[in-house]
């Protein structure tokens, strides 16, 4: 999201606020896994190919916002946390760990947070694009 401006976070987050996200969000450790069969070949798919999936999730998971199915929303923004997660553990993308991160700490403020980027649905949709496009063509 490289036309969303970065802000220093100056609030705090109450404590029930922060009891109602689940522990899957901050820790994949924690975390249940919906793609275990995907999971041993993800570190084989390109850069492009693990954003594009990423995008998938996130694109489902819009898309089931706009629908008002929090529910279906929530399980995909889930399944896009946990594919992040892959994508950082995968250690042929050390050099993208930054970009990596924030974009993931911007997708948790979109979809379950206060949304303080101020990102939106159609700039979500345009940043993978890019990456759908490339991985095709790769």
């Amino acid at each position: 999201m490289y036309n969303i401006a970065m802000k220093i976070v100056t609030k705090s987050i109450s404590v029930s606020k922060l009891k109602k996200i689940p522990n899957r969000v901050f820790a994949s450790k924690k975390m249940s896994t919906f793609h275990s069969d995907l999971h041993t070949n993800w570190k084989s798919y390109s850069i492009y190919e693990q954003m594009a999936n990423i995008g998938a999730e996130v694109g489902r998971s819009i898309n089931w916002k706009t629908k008002n199915n929090s529910k279906m929303s929530l399980n995909a923004f889930y399944r896009a946390l946990e594919l992040i997660d892959f994508t950082i553990d995968d250690s042929k993308n050390i050099n993208r760990l930054s970009e990596i991160l924030r974009m993931r700490e911007i997708l948790v403020d979109f979809s379950i947070g206060e949304n303080i980027y101020n990102s939106s649905e159609v700039e979500w949709n345009k940043y993978f694009f890019h990456y759908n496009f490339a991985a095709r063509n790769h």
